[in-house]
């Protein structure tokens, strides 16, 4: 498959800073074909993850491990959390932002966000399902369990506790 004319102009212009700097405003994701320096350039990659967060995925290692830079990310596309550092996948601030969008980044979460009330809570009350990627205790807290039921029903039973499964206020949610 030929590239479109715009990733030939951006593949030829991979070392002009000043034609990334306004491209990124209408095609993030020609980032891609930017030199490193480039991709490393903070400003720049904030003007591209502000219209696409999907562009986060050809930042500098630097800049994925740059707080400012990953929320700016998951707030415009709460997967893109999935660039961040492992670091930064660890940060309450920036799983709790990115859960806000989209449920999913409870999927790239480290262990200890996954047994964390609030992040667990606000991507299940976002992503009913993503439960299943949620710590053991964290599916056998009742609000959680409640908060999945009542978006989803019988879809997230499966994933809650067997403890839970019996409580007579879930029972009677699934019912409704």
């Amino acid at each position: 498959m030929a590239d479109s004319p715009e990733v030939i102009e951006a593949r030829e212009k991979t070392n002009d800073k000043e034609y990334f700097s306004k491209i990124v405003l209408e095609n993030p994701t020609l980032i891609e074909w930017a030199n490193e320096e480039i991709r490393d350039d903070k400003e720049i990659i904030l003007k591209a993850v502000a219209v696409d967060g999907g562009a986060l995925e050809f930042a500098s290692d630097r800049l994925k491990d740059d707080k400012d830079v990953i929320l700016k990310s998951v707030s415009q596309a709460g997967w893109t959390c999935c660039y961040a550092s492992d670091r930064l996948k660890g940060d309450k601030d920036v799983l709790l932002a990115a859960s806000k969008v989209d449920g999913q980044a409870l999927y790239f979460a480290s262990q200890e966000l996954r047994n964390d009330k609030d992040v667990v809570l606000t991507a299940v009350t976002q992503k009913p399902i993503i439960l299943k990627y949620a710590s053991f205790k964290m599916r056998d807290d009742k609000d959680i369990a409640l908060a999945a039921i009542e978006k989803a029903k019988k879809k997230v039973i499966e994933y809650i506790s067997p403890r839970l499964q019996e409580d007579e206020d879930i029972k009677a949610l699934l019912e409704d």
